[in-house]
């Protein structure tokens, strides 16, 4: 039964490739710290840490249903591990049953003590290891999962904890808090309950099929918490693909006098593939987005699939108000009209193709449950004094963006946000864009960038509502890598080895066409290893 729900596959060694660091093993730093941890684990195919979570879950009910063990499922606060209850009086057949079904299957298991870290993981090996957990308020169980590729690796913190409640006259009494409810009905009948009321990594809204699971629980915990987000969030890309001879005879009619050099370098236009690789950072760690939209001029990437729901392309045509403007190679311009998507949700994630999500996280870290937005200020600062010649195209757009905060408010912006996805309202863009008319208008007709900007979406939104009270500042472990950057090997084989960020940025700035070559060969191995499980939107079998 259990190899079904996770087929016992002892992970076979790599060759030391450009991703090992030394002290780390293939198998990631989870497992690495300690040398008598076992090399193995269960690999899975289409690896995401929801689908490892959820694995470990249907094998621990498995084995309780074999066993005729009742149990629930319960809202954790942790969203990455699943939590089911077992009434205290069937603790014995619970741990018997664990005990004969994991035999050596590879599992790992840990007492948790409410309030503590999460203990060192063993590996029990018989009856008399299991019966240590006698008098254990709670405990996770776990099998280490790797996908195929031998890059993602998830552990013990996407295992199921088992909680036992105690019996109090008609209840049942958590050993610990949740999300909902301490107490629930000894003789409550079991009930289906959307997966969503569960991890707040999933969505009512998602369009990916796995937020549209059932597990079974209790009644009481059909209920809608006050830290839950219950409006959906979309997500936008701007996409271009540089290599397109079409795009470039476009390009080159339309040019004229640039008046920086960085404001239509060819680095900054040329694909390297990073959205697909964008794409796949969501399956895997933001899978409770609703649609995603794709911004280009008039392209399309060739592996996207147009047909899986909840995905769009969307033409510069169909978002600019003033058609004349076209085409554009302005990203300030594109970014300016972005709110005039047709069906766009009023929260919404901006991204360009160079960021990635790196680990799992919940919209939280992006909105509040009473939909305002956060933003992300970088420790850099915004030069003082009016546009310079000296100034780049972004810090120009970020000093014009100054002159209005401080016309309008009093007051003036002095960091750059970090270049990580943005969380924008589609309200407060079209409220500036009415606010604002001139300056809108004249950023929307720059076809190359100008020192006349504005930075819509990296910048003058997120200080906008700061001071109208719809966003408030925040921070996310993110890495910021520049392709340019001498050691950008050990720099992105840290990032592999420790999967620690919350959000990642490869960022092409200073790249120049030398060097192109030489920086794709690191970088694509990379990109594959680190998001090794295709997305739905990606066309072919999967």
């Amino acid at each position: 039964m259990l190899g079904a729900v996770i087929p016992e596959a002892p992970a076979q060694p790599r060759a030391a490739g450009a991703w090992d660091l030394p002290g780390h093993s293939w198998l990631g730093p989870q497992w690495s710290w300690h040398p008598d941890r076992p090399r193995t684990a269960h690999t899975k195919p289409e690896l995401t840490p929801l689908e490892g979570r959820e694995a470990n879950h249907r094998a621990v009910t498995a084995l309780l249903d074999a066993a005729g063990v009742e149990h629930f499922t319960v809202p954790g606060v942790d969203d990455r591990s699943s939590v089911i209850g077992v009434p205290e009086p069937r603790r014995a057949a619970a741990l018997a049953a664990l005990a004969a079904g994991t035999d050596g299957s590879g599992a790992f298991a840990t007492a948790v003590r409410p309030g503590r870290p999460l203990e060192r993981p063993l590996r029990p090996a018989d009856r008399a290891d299991w019966d240590r957990f006698a008098d254990t308020p709670v405990l996770q169980v776990s099998w280490p999962l790797l996908d195929p590729t031998g890059t993602l690796a998830l552990g013990h913190e996407y295992g199921c904890a088992v909680e036992f409640w105690t019996v109090d006259g008609g209840l049942l009494r958590a050993p610990r808090a949740n999300r909902i409810a301490g107490r629930v009905a000894a003789d409550g009948p079991p009930v289906e309950l959307p997966a969503h009321l569960f991890t707040r990594l999933l969505s009512a809204h998602g369009t990916d099929p796995v937020n549209h699971r059932t597990v079974r629980s209790r009644a009481e915990f059909d209920r809608t918490g006050i830290d839950a987000i219950t409006f959906p969030v979309d997500l936008v890309y701007t996409w271009v693909d540089g290599t397109d001879p079409a795009w470039q005879r476009r390009k080159a009619e339309a040019s004229g006098a640039v008046y920086h050099s960085e404001s239509a370098s060819d680095a900054r236009f040329l694909s390297r593939d990073e959205l697909r690789y964008s794409l796949r950072s969501l399956r895997l760690n933001a899978p409770w987005v609703r649609n995603v939209y794709v911004v280009t001029d008039d392209q399309r990437p060739h592996w996207l699939d147009e047909d899986v729901p909840g995905l769009r392309v969307v033409d510069h045509r169909e978002v600019f108000a003033d058609p004349a403007n076209l085409p554009t190679f302005n990203s300030h311009a594109i970014e300016s009209q972005l709110h005039r998507i047709d069906g766009l949700a009023e929260h919404f994630l901006y991204l360009n193709d160079d960021m990635f999500v790196g680990r799992p996280l919940s919209p939280h870290a992006f909105f509040t449950p009473t939909g305002i937005a956060k933003h992300f200020p970088s420790a850099a600062r915004i030069p003082l004094g009016p546009v310079s010649a000296e100034d780049t195209p972004v810090d120009a757009a970020c000093k014009n963006n100054r002159v209005l905060l401080e016309e309008c408010f009093g007051r003036v912006n002095s960091q750059p946000m970090d270049h990580i996805p943005y969380a924008l309202l589609r309200s407060v863009m079209t409220e500036m864009s009415e606010r604002f008319p001139a300056e809108w208008a004249r950023t929307a007709a720059s076809r190359f960038r100008a020192m006349t900007d504005l930075s819509v979406t990296s910048s003058l939104h997120h200080y906008y509502a700061l001071f109208t009270g719809r966003s408030v500042p925040s921070s996310l472990r993110y890495g910021y890598v520049q392709l340019a950057h001498p050691e950008l090997a050990q720099r992105l084989a840290r990032m592999l080895a420790w999967r620690d960020r919350d959000a990642i940025c490869v960022n092409d700035a200073f790249s120049v066409p030398e060097d192109m070559a030489a920086q794709n060969a690191v970088l694509e191995p990379w990109l594959e290893a680190y998001f090794p499980t295709r997305s739905r939107y990606e066309r072919g079998p999967r």
